[in-house]
């Protein structure tokens, strides 16, 4: 099968940020570099103390807009960069976070073998540490076949490694502090036909992020909202069954 060449969307590739002068950079610079080059930037930032301010002065005639203020939160500010994006595709990266090569973008797109553009592009994603050297694959790792029902398994496809478009995406629901962005997966998963595997290692993931640091709390809320989306009963036969299987692998004699 041969890629059709002659797409050619707009990726909106918005980055949150709140005193992250010390990661940011990297961020920045693996987005401008891309050899692709139909891009929009977009920060958002909280109203930072630190250097986030100057780094972003630095690069600004590279990043198309940045706004800086107070926000609610994370995904109050993520609703931010929805309302400012006007590309074909949003992609949320990180603080901290990069694309995987210079190239990702322009790979990406030549993946596409559909004559019009899927619904939601994904892939893989690589754990790097703090000065971007790679430690491992992501542990749950991106399925063939993409759908809603996918993700009563976890979250397969880390969330910046999932570009949705623009015409599918709603704001994040607030109501979830710390895993509003699993939410935000299934439902636009619900509204979408095409999904695009694009076999490629899309991120580097920063081994450290606000749902590491609260896990209990974002495993409440999965919980909650696979209630929401699977059903309750689904959901609590799914769960046992995890627990019952980690019992097994923690018997089983090495």
């Amino acid at each position: 099968m041969h890629n059709i060449h002659h797409l050619h969307p707009k990726f909106s590739i918005i980055t949150v940020t709140y005193n992250a002068g010390a990661v940011l950079e990297d961020t920045i610079q693996s987005v401008i570099t891309q050899t692709y080059k139909n891009v929009e930037y977009i920060i958002v930032d909280g109203g930072s103390k630190d250097r986030t301010l100057q780094i972003i002065e630095q690069y600004k005639e590279h990043i198309h807009t940045v706004i800086s203020e107070p926000d609610k939160g994370l995904y109050d500010a993520m609703n931010k960069g929805i309302k400012l994006a006007t590309g074909d595709y949003l992609c949320f990266l990180n603080a901290g976070d990069e694309l995987h090569e210079d190239d990702t973008l322009q790979l990406m797109v030549h993946s596409i073998t559909e004559s019009t553009l899927p619904d939601v592009l994904y892939g893989d994603t690589a754990i790097v540490d703090e000065e971007g050297h790679f430690l491992h694959m992501r542990r749950l790792a991106p399925p063939e076949n993409l759908n809603w029902k996918s993700f009563k398994e976890g979250m397969l496809v880390c969330h910046q490694a999932f570009f949705a478009r623009r015409d599918l995406v709603e704001p994040y629901n607030l109501h979830y502090r710390f895993s509003a962005d699993f939410d935000w997966c299934i439902r636009i998963m619900k509204k979408s036909q095409v999904l695009h595997h694009t076999h490629l290692v899309l991120i580097d993931y920063l081994n450290e992020g606000m749902t590491t640091r609260n896990h209990k709390a974002s495993l409440k809320e999965r919980f909650r909202i696979m209630c929401k989306h699977y059903g309750v009963v689904s959901t609590v036969l799914r769960h046992a069954w995890f627990v019952i299987r980690a019992l097994k692998t923690k018997k089983r004699p090495s």
